[in-house]
């Protein structure tokens, strides 16, 4: 016959292993935004930035949205610091939004491509999803350069069986009024567009 100690412990033990299954239960799952300074809010208060919105918009159906964005980061600068930032996360979903400061600056599209792949693998190691969002270049870097890049997002979606946005600021793109002074840099009011335009490639991985 057990005690009343044995019963006491036992009843202890369940109970924890109730609370525990129970938190776990209700963490919410996590995306995490790897980008430069379109996804960083440039020159805007951080609330105002799509990832931020984006993060409301998720919080009801269970997932966070985390910001690892730093303005004026290129390729190489995401994959020297993308393995620190998966061990600190832990995320269920990876979109990364880079090459724009590569090709700006007009790198080699190899080398950035190469990092980009670094990213992608070093995600999908840790059982993450990977959303890819790519950008397009003004046609002054010449028709070649131009089509390279583009292409190159294309690539490496196909070559590494993930998801593809293939320009982040198309809904927006066509009207300068929705960029800073910079004419780079999306404003405050362009941010909601931005957010429901990534949302609608991130559904899918949501539902997986």
């Amino acid at each position: 016959m057990r005690t009343l100690s044995q019963i006491a412990i036992q009843a202890f033990v369940m109970v924890a292993l109730f609370a525990t299954a129970a938190v776990q239960a209700a963490a919410p799952k996590r995306v995490l935004v790897f980008g430069d300074s379109l996804s960083a809010a440039y020159n805007l208060a951080p609330e105002r930035g799509w990832v931020h919105l984006l993060d409301q918009t998720l919080q009801a159906q269970g997932w966070r949205v985390a910001n690892a964005s730093i303005s004026g980061e290129t390729t190489a600068g995401g994959a020297a610091r993308i393995e620190a930032v998966l061990t600190e996360q832990s995320p269920d979903i990876v979109i990364v939004e880079l090459g724009a400061n590569d090709g700006l600056r007009g790198l080699p599209l190899d080398l950035a491509k190469q990092n980009l792949a670094r990213i992608v693998t070093a995600a999908k190691s840790r059982k993450a999803d990977v959303l890819l969002v790519g950008m397009e270049l003004p046609p002054n870097y010449g028709p070649d350069y131009t089509t390279q890049f583009r292409q190159m997002y294309a690539d490496l979606a196909r070559e590494h069986a993930i998801t593809l946005l293939p320009f982040l600021l198309a809904p927006i793109a066509d009207d300068l009024g929705n960029f800073l002074d910079d004419n780079i840099h999306p404003t405050a009011a362009a941010q909601p567009r931005l957010r429901d335009h990534v949302l609608r490639a991130l559904k899918p991985l949501l539902a997986d």
